[in-house]
């Protein structure tokens, strides 16, 4: 294998040139770029980038969408020998100050008026920042700005550059080494300022390799980018994968149009986070409950033969020759359709990462025979920690290390991982590096949890979120949020919640219900509402989402372990927690300690015992003003069960 990510792109270009490397839909229509055309762009933009005065070691930084020409802007700095920085295209401009000033940036390339718009909002503040491009110029003929120029421009400076330097780019790109710098992606900053993890070609390239040995991806494969380039999980798929293994990456046309284009590409290998396959349920479930009586029972019938038998046979377990004939008849009335209908028909490989999802998600889509797997891994390991074996997929691990990886666990039960994948450091933030590599090696995930009797991962929460109960019934008993969390959120009516208990007698949580879910579960029962708020202070509502809460208290009541971190009181939140609000980081994870603080009263009013509480928020709208939500929270309390002893 080549040793950079440039001198992998050369060696597709020249052992298939005509072999489509990503397609992009624009207008209804899809563009094909092929590996010699890619290399060409590259090129001309490296060589207009070099002439621009981009320096070697310099970071660049670079936001928008899946583009094929931001990519190629990635790929042309790394090309110089310099550093891409993907930023979130949807955060604010105010969180693209420290990453610009932490990171000294010159050069930006970015997608549309949107993003520049921010860049020009930040130059104040940011005085190195002097070099502007643009991919898409709708809106911007006005524009006159210094240092604020189109990428057409770009690319034809480096086209003329490149006719009069002919050996440029080959030169810059042969000087690239493995253990160069290769890319920054900055944190999600969950507390205080993000941090810019430092990665190499040669870690994020060999987690890439191994990753695609592991499930045996190839050139015939095809990929939807779709989430955003900033963070690393996309970035690993459909940039360090797709280089590695020359699969064919096809960036959809907006945002809006993502269901769509997925059905029209049928991608062989596919990833999305948890909410992602719960919002591609919720619409099924939606549809077949508008759906006529007879296909109600149809898909019903299907579901229970296929809940029964279909993990069996994606796991290759035996299952009787009648269950295999009534299971293939569904999937040719219902299970085919039914993945066709969600554009997954020609799925190989699917993944999920970045929280638990729900036993019954995740058998819902293995049972209609989608091999749906989950994987561990984080910024700093370069994504591939951990993967789950096409017949060992299980809700409740997160698979065995993969190729290269070692993993211990320290005595308060954290997680540590030695890998070829690990980050070099937090740039400009040796302390904070120290704090998560040892001298011999290992990297401290900030993750609690063990390996089972099978080999596989079992994650329970963060670290420093795993507390315990002071007082009451269940003094000193474990107390692990994000697990409460994830129980909740495996219910369709809810979309997020933040649990409450540490240090405290009981367990109290705040839930944003699913506004889709919910209100279409209302609109069935003629019950009316005019937006969000109202539809989340309905006494209907609070009674689905408690049967939801005492359902999760059932279940907690099983877990010998955390039998005490059952549900006691629970309120519905008035608005949709927002990362414009600060209230969640830009890859949705809660902000629980910022939520603590912001909704002081309502905490107090669940500890305090009150049935009721007043709340005004302020909010910040779309298009940049803000506003304020009110409302009277209702406060409810919860059944809890006894721990349920286990047989001897």
């Amino acid at each position: 294998m080549q040793s950079t990510f440039p001198q992998r792109l050369l060696e597709h270009a020249r052992q298939r040139p005509d072999a489509p490397a990503m397609r992009e839909k624009e207008y209804g229509i899809w563009q094909t770029t092929s590996w010699s055309q890619m290399a060409q762009l590259v090129e001309a933009v490296a060589c207009g980038l070099h002439q621009a005065g981009l320096q070697r070691g310099e970071h660049l930084v670079v936001i928008g969408a899946n583009r094929p020409r931001l990519y190629a802007a990635m790929l042309a700095a790394q090309s110089l020998g310099a550093i891409p920085v993907p930023l979130y295209q949807d955060a604010v401009a105010a969180e693209c100050v420290f990453p610009l000033t932490n990171a000294e940036v010159r050069f930006a390339i970015v997608e549309d008026q949107e993003q520049v718009d921010k860049m020009l909002e930040v130059r104040e503040q940011c005085p190195a920042l002097s070099h502007v491009y643009y991919d898409d110029p709708r809106g911007l003929r006005n524009y006159d700005q210094p240092g604020l120029h189109s990428l057409d421009a770009l690319i034809e400076a480096g086209r003329t550059h490149a006719q009069a330097h002919p050996g440029l780019f080959a030169q810059q790109v042969a000087q690239g080494q493995p253990d160069d710098v290769a890319a920054m992606f900055f944190t999600s900053g969950t507390t205080g300022n993000p941090k810019g993890v430092v990665h190499t070609h040669r870690s994020l390239l060999d987690r890439a390799a191994a990753g695609s040995r592991f499930d045996r991806l190839g050139p015939q494969d095809e990929v939807l980018a779709y989430l955003p380039p900033a963070w690393v999980g996309q970035n690993i798929f459909s940039y360090a994968q797709w280089l590695v293994t020359g699969y064919v990456v096809n960036c959809p046309e907006s945002s809006g149009t993502v269901t769509i284009d997925l059905k029209e590409i049928g991608p062989t290998y596919y990833f999305a986070p948890p909410r992602v396959f719960e919002g591609l349920l919720t619409s099924v479930m939606i549809r077949m409950e508008d759906a006529g009586a007879l296909k109600r029972k149809l898909f019903h019938t299907c579901m229970a033969l296929a809940r029964r038998v279909g993990p069996d046979l994606m796991d290759r377990k035996p299952v009787g020759l009648l269950d295999r004939l009534k299971y293939r008849l569904g999937d040719w009335l219902v299970y085919g359709p039914l993945r066709n209908n969600l554009g997954l028909s020609r799925v190989r490989v699917a993944y999920t990462a970045g929280e638990a999802i729900g036993p019954d998600l995740f058998s819902f889509y293995r049972s209609i025979g989608i091999n749906l797997k989950q994987l561990y891994g984080s910024t700093e390991t370069a994504v591939f920690v951990c993967l789950q074996p096409d017949n060992e997929a299980r809700a409740d691990t997160v698979g065995v290390p993969c190729e290269g990886v070692e993993i211990k666990l320290s005595e308060s039960g954290e997680i540590l991982v030695k890998s070829p994948g690990l980050l070099k450091g937090y740039y400009k933030n040796p302390q904070a590096t120290a704090e998560v590599l040892t001298a011999d090696g290992w990297y401290h995930t900030s993750d609690a949890g063990f390996i089972d009797a099978s080999g596989h991962l079992k994650i329970i929460d963060r670290v420093k979120d795993v507390g315990r109960l002071k007082g009451g019934a269940h003094d000193g008993a474990m107390f692990a949020p994000k697990y409460v969390e994830n129980k909740l959120k495996f219910f369709s009516h809810i979309k997020e919640a933040v649990a409450f208990g540490d240090q405290r007698e009981k367990v109290c949580v705040m839930i944003n219900i699913d506004f889709e879910a919910v209100g279409n579960w209302a609109e069935r029962r003629n019950l009316p509402y005019t937006g969000y708020t109202d539809l989340a202070s309905k006494p209907e509502v609070y009674a689905l989402i408690q049967e939801c809460v005492e359902q999760v208290n059932a279940d907690l009541a099983r877990d010998a372990l955390l039998a005490g971190s059952q549900i006691s009181r629970f309120l519905v939140l008035h608005k949709e927690l927002d990362a414009d609000d600060g209230e969640l980081t830009r890859t949705n994870k809660v902000r629980r300690g910022f939520i603590g603080d912001k909704y002081q009263v309502l905490v107090d009013a669940l500890y305090g015992g009150q049935s009721e509480q007043y709340i005004e928020t302020q909010v910040k709208f779309e298009d940049g003003r803000t506003g304020s939500v009110s409302a009277t929270l209702q406060i409810r309390d919860a059944k809890t069960f006894a721990p349920v002893k286990a047989a001897a």
